[in-house]
């Protein structure tokens, strides 16, 4: 079986990725090349970080691979935290002290809308592929919710009266910001196996 590395060390990430792609490529993660430094995103947007970290692990490990970047935009604070969501609350990537940030930036704020965004970058045979995904939705004022992972227990889709914190994986992934990035990636890879 073909596999690619996923450039992430995120478990959850990479368990979301391999049930989409159902077992017809095989996913590894940073760990599996022995890849145990922090990658580079100091790049100002979403998408420049999904490639300055696809290219980093590709030249350095010389793998084919592909690398995600997703922001949280809310509408109220200007599309924070964005491009810094994994690190809003400091570099510690403490969901929790995250989403507590989040909501404590959000109180008396009507207007709730906000949207996950994702950005991959695909590197194989040397060329860059990017594939995007956005989830429009809402910001609640309490969580609810312990499935998934980051921002899930205070983000509600549009359409759903439940966060993505109390979907299943399954039905998360059939209308996540990553899940639809990921079907784009994907449906490319199945043209190169």
């Amino acid at each position: 079986m073909q596999s690619i590395v996923f450039a992430t060390g995120n478990p959850n990430k990479i368990s979301e990725v391999s049930q989409l792609l159902e077992g017809k490529i095989e996913i590894r993660g940073l760990k599996d090349i022995g890849c145990d430094e922090v990658l580079p995103e100091t790049s100002p947007t979403i998408a420049a970080n999904a490639s300055e970290k696809a290219w980093y692990v590709h030249n350095n490990y010389k793998v084919d691979c592909f690398s995600e970047d997703t922001g949280l935009e809310v509408d109220a604070l200007n599309g924070e935290p964005g491009v810094y969501s994994a690190r809003y609350a400091g570099p510690a990537h403490d969901d929790e002290a995250n989403m507590s940030l989040l909501l404590a930036n959000m109180k008396g704020e009507e207007d709730r809308r906000a949207r996950f965004h994702t950005v991959i970058s695909l590197i194989i045979d040397g060329k860059e592929h990017q594939f995007e995904g956005t989830v429009e939705g809402q910001i609640i004022h309490h969580k609810k919710g312990n499935q998934g992972f980051g921002y899930d227990p205070v983000f509600m889709p549009d359409g759903f009266n439940r966060t993505f914190a109390q979907m299943s994986a399954e039905e998360k992934s059939s209308i996540s910001h990553r899940g639809q990035a990921v079907r784009k990636l994907v449906a490319f890879l199945k043209t190169k196996v």
